[in-house]
């Protein structure tokens, strides 16, 4: 006997990654905690997008500074470093939850689940009150989950947006 773990089905060494398949309910009831990180991403990456230009405005002036400018492109840099580390926290609560993002500019969170026996999202878009919309995985097409939250034949429902459109 060896005393070396048997990697035959994962040669890397890595853990396998779970098939995470949540149903209807348990996305929903996510939702506050998922709604209240992905407006913490939201937050930074707007906080990003203020900074960012300014600390590339500093930075190619740097030799010119004087000492307050010089203190605000450390003081730029600072922040933008608490920033980025707020915002890898953030997704990797996501990532940890089993949740998408899937765009982080509007804030679009798919819940993984399975519809038919085929691999499907709960869509959630930041700032729509409920989880109210799934699609099949590789398709753009977002229909509306039934009024009756039932899981069961929802490939009856017609399209009502595609991705990335209100």
């Amino acid at each position: 006997m060896s005393n070396t773990p048997n990697r035959a089905t994962n040669p890397a060494g890595k853990p396998k990654k779970k098939d995470v398949a949540l149903d209807l309910t348990t996305a929903r009831q996510m939702l506050p905690l998922v709604k209240s990180i992905v407006s913490d991403i939201i937050n930074s990456r707007q906080t990003l997008s203020r900074l960012t230009p300014e600390q590339e405005r500093l930075d190619r002036h740097r030799r010119d500074l004087v000492w307050q400018e010089r203190q605000r492109r450390y003081q730029v840099r600072d922040e933008i470093a608490v920033v980025e580390q707020v915002l890898q926290t953030a997704e990797g609560e996501l990532a940890g939850l089993g949740v998408s993002l899937i765009d982080e500019d509007a804030g679009e969170v798919d819940f993984p689940t399975k519809i038919n026996g085929r691999p499907a999202a709960y869509t959630w878009r930041f700032g729509d009150a409920v989880v109210a919309h799934w699609h099949y995985q590789g398709e753009e097409q977002l229909r509306p989950i039934p009024t009756d939250g039932g899981d069961q034949n929802m490939t009856a429902a017609s399209p009502v947006r595609y991705r990335g459109n209100p």
